[in-house]
C-alpha cells in the first residue's frame, strides 16, 4: 500500500511516530532548498499537514530516512531485524499482529534449525578448500569479531551500522544466501523466541511501521518496504526472483543448487525453485555465474541473458552489451514494472481473471495465501490484492510453466507466444469490450450486449456498470480509492466510487444504470449520497463533489440537482464519459484534471473532451 493510502487509513495518533520522524529529519536538513520550500507551504506545522503534504516531504527526505533506518536497525537487535525481514516480504506489508506472531514463530524455528545444522557441518568439516562451509566459517568469524568488538571497550555487544554494511558486502562476495547469513548471526547473537510486542513498538517508535490499534493491524508503506530491501541487501522483490527462476531450465536450477551445497538428486523442479527462492541468494550472482557451466564463455553467458528477456516477454529495446549491464537492465526493469502491470488489466478484468483461476486445483486463492503468506481473514478481491502490491502477472507466476500452458489451452488461446502474456491479453480484451459497450451497460440493454458478444446476466449488469465506471476513472488517471470506500461503507450505506484528491478531499461517485429513458429518481439518490457524504466527513475527509453517472437525466432531476444547497452535485451521461476516455487515449500527453468533473450541474462532455 502506497504511503498516501496508509496515511489515509490511519488517524493522527497512529501516524504520529512516523510524522515525528519526518519532522526531525526535516529540521535536521533545512539547508535543502526544496525541503525548505515545502516546509514553508505548511508553515512548519507538520502535525497538521495533509497526507499529500506529508507524502511530498517524505519523498524529499527519503535518503535521510534510509540512513535513519540503517541506524535504528543496528540498535534494535536481532528480534527487530527478523521482524523487518518478515514485514518487508511480498504480501506482508499489511498484517494483523497475531498473524505476524505466527510468521515470526515459523521463521524463528527455520533459522534456529539451520543455525544448528550449519554449526554441526562446520565442526565436522576438515577441508581447507575455499568451499561453501569454509566460506560460511570465514563469515562467522567476521560476524563474531564485529559483534564482540564493543566488549573490548566495555560497551554492550552489538553490530554497528558500519560493521553491518561491511558484512553485507562480505556475504555477497562470499556468495552466501540471506538464509545462511541470518542463521550465522543467530548463532552469535541469538534471536528471542517469544514476545514480539516490544520489538513492534520499537519499530513504530522509529517510524518504520504504523499500527492501527482498532484493527490490531501493522502497515508498512511500499516506499518504506523498498528502503528496507536496500538495508537488507535484497536486489529484487521475492515475487520477481520467482519469475526469473520459473524461466530457467531444470539444469540451470540444479547447477545453482550444487554451487551452494544443496541436494539435487530426487528434488523435483517445483522444490528446486522453492529452495532457491527461500534461501535469499543473490539473483545477480545466479544470473552471472550459477546458471552457466564453468567453461561457458562471456558471449555464451550474454546470449543466455538475452534469451531470458525473450522467455519472460519483456518489452526492452536496449539490453546492453556487457553481461553485468544486461543483468542490471533486467533487475531495473522488474523493479519499475509494478505500476505498468496493474494497468494491464482493469479492476473488472482482474476480477474476471481471479474468477477464472478459482476453478484450478489448488485454486488461486489458496495459492496466493500460501505463497504470499496472507492471513485467512480478508477476502482476496482485486482491491485488497492491489493494496498488497500483488499484480495479475504475479498471480499467473504462482503457476508452473506446465500448469499455465494447460490453462491457456483450456481457454482456447493460440499455442504460440508467451502463455502468461496471452492470458493477460485475453482478459484485457474482455474489459475493453465492456468499455466499448459502456452505453449499453448503462441502459441495461441485455440484447445489445449479447449481440456485441458479451455474455452477462441481467442481474449482474448493475454491478458490472459500477466496475467499468471505476475502471474508466482509473484509466483517466484518477485515484479510485477502494480501501477508503471499504472503510466508509457499511451494510446499509454502500457508495459505488470514491476518488481521492489532494489534501484529503474526495469525490463520491454513483453509477446508476437505468433501463427506460431518463433517470429521474432524485429524492432517493440524494438521500443516498448525503448519507455517504456524512460518513466521509466523519472520517476526516472533505467531499469536494458528488458525481452521478447515468445513461441520461430527466429535466426535473437536473433542476433538483442544481437547486440542492446541501451538497455539490455533478451529472455526467454515460456516453459522455465514454467520449472523455476516448479523447484522453487519443492524446499523447492528455491534460485531464479531476477538477473538470467538479463544475456542478450537467457536465458537457464535448467541451471536456476538447480541453483534454
Amino acid at each position: 500500500m502506497k504511503l498516501n493510502q496508509v496515511l489515509n487509513h490511519t488517524n493522527q495518533v497512529e501516524r504520529s511516530k512516523f510524522v515525528n520522524c519526518i519532522d526531525k529529519l526535516c529540521q535536521d536538513n533545512k539547508s535543502d532548498p526544496e525541503l525548505a520550500k515545502q516546509l514553508n507551504k505548511i508553515d512548519g506545522q507538520l502535525k497538521s499537514a495533509s497526507g499529500n503534504e506529508i507524502n511530498q516531504l517524505f519523498s524529499l527526505v527519503k535518503k535521510h530516512f534510509k540512513k535513519h533506518i540503517i541506524e535504528q536497525v543496528s540498535i534494535g537487535g536481532p528480534q527487530a531485524f527478523l521482524l523487518i525481514n518478515i514485514l518487508s516480504r511480498d504480501g506482508n506489508c499489511i498484517a494483523t499482529i497475531p498473524w505476524i506472531e505466527q510468521l515470526y514463530t515459523k521463521e524463528y524455528q527455520a533459522i534456529d534449525t539451520l543455525s544448528r545444522s550449519l554449526l554441526e557441518e562446520i565442526e565436522a568439516d576438515e577441508s581447507s578448500n575455499f568451499e561453501r562451509l569454509n566460506r560460511i566459517d570465514i563469515y562467522r568469524d567476521c560476524m563474531r569479531t564485529a559483534f564482540c568488538n564493543d566488549l573490548k571497550v566495555n560497551r554492550t555487544a552489538k553490530i554497528s551500522e558500519d560493521e553491518r554494511s561491511i558484512l553485507n558486502v562480505l556475504a555477497q562476495r562470499l556468495e552466501l544466501s540471506r538464509e545462511e547469513v541470518n542463521a550465522i548471526e543467530h548463532s552469535i547473537d541469538p534471536i528471542p523466541e517469544l514476545g514480539i510486542d516490544n520489538a513492534l513498538e520499537y519499530l513504530r517508535e522509529c517510524g518504520i511501521i504504523m499500527i492501527n490499534r482498532r484493527r490490531s493491524e501493522v502497515m508498512v508503506p511500499d516506499e518504506v518496504v523498498d528502503i528496507l530491501h536496500d538495508v537488507l541487501g535484497k536486489e529484487l522483490h521475492d515475487k520477481y526472483v520467482l519469475r526469473i527462476l520459473r524461466s530457467l531450465s531444470d539444469a540451470e536450477l540444479s547447477s545453482t543448487l550444487k554451487n551452494h551445497g544443496c541436494k539435487v538428486r530426487g528434488v523435483d523442479r517445483k522444490e528446486k525453485i522453492a529452495i532457491i527462492s527461500r534461501s535469499g541468494l543473490s539473483i545477480k550472482n545466479i544470473l552471472a555465474n550459477d546458471i552457466h557451466s564453468e567453461d561457458a564463455t562471456q558471449n555464451q553467458r550474454k546470449e543466455r541473458i538475452k534469451q531470458l528477456f525473450e522467455d519472460m516477454d519483456l518489452d526492452i529495446t536496449k539490453i546492453g552489451s556487457r553481461l553485468q549491464e544486461r543483468i542490471e537492465v533486467l533487475v531495473d526493469h522488474l523493479k519499475s514494472s509494478e505500476e505498468d502491470e496493474f494497468n494491464l488489466l482493469s479492476v473488472s478484468g482482474y476480477k474476471e481473471l481471479m474468477e477464472s483461476l478459482s476453478r484450478t486445483e489448488p485454486n488461486v486463492e489458496n495459492r496466493i495465501r500460501s505463497d504470499f503468506e496472507i492471513e485467512n481473514k480478508e477476502s482476496l478481491d482485486p482491491e485488497y490484492l492491489r493494496s498488497l502490491s500483488i499484480t495479475p502477472l504475479d498471480i499467473l507466476y504462482l503457476y508452473t510453466n506446465d500448469e499455465i500452458k494447460i490453462i491457456r489451452n483450456d481457454m482456447g488461446l493460440s499455442r504460440r507466444g508467451n502463455p502468461r502474456s496471452q492470458i493477460i491479453d485475453s482478459f484485457a480484451s474482455a474489459s475493453d469490450r465492456f468499455i466499448e459497450n459502456y452505453h449499453l451497460l448503462a441502459s441495461r440493454d441485455l440484447q445489445g450486449l449479447h449481440d456485441a458478444g458479451i455474455d452477462i446476466k441481467e442481474s449482474d449488469i448493475g454491478i458490472k456498470f459500477e466496475e467499468i465506471t471505476r475502471s474508466i476513472l482509473e484509466q483517466l488517471g484518477m485515484n479510485v480509492d477502494e480501501d477508503l470506500r471499504k472503510d466508509i461503507n457499511t451494510a446499509k450505506d454502500k457508495t459505488d466510487i470514491i476518488v481521492s484528491l489532494e489534501n484529503d478531499d474526495v469525490i463520491i461517485g454513483e453509477a446508476k444504470s437505468f433501463k427506460n429513458g431518463e433517470f429521474a429518481k432524485y429524492a432517493t439518490t440524494s438521500r443516498q449520497v448525503k448519507s455517504y457524504v456524512k460518513r466521509c466527513e466523519a472520517s476526516g475527509h472533505r467531499v469536494a463533489q458528488v458525481l452521478i453517472v447515468a445513461p441520461a437525466f430527466s429535466a426535473d432531476f437536473i433542476d433538483a440537482a442544481d437547486m440542492d444547497t446541501e451538497i455539490n452535485i455533478s451529472l455526467l451521461e454515460a456516453n459522455g464519459l465514454q467520449k472523455i476516455l476516448a479523447a484522453y487515449k487519443q492524446r499523447r500527453t492528455p491534460n485531464f484534471s479531476p477538477k473538470l468533473l467538479t463544475k456542478g450541474g450537467l457536465l458537457k462532455a464535448d467541451l471536456i473532451s476538447k480541453s483534454i
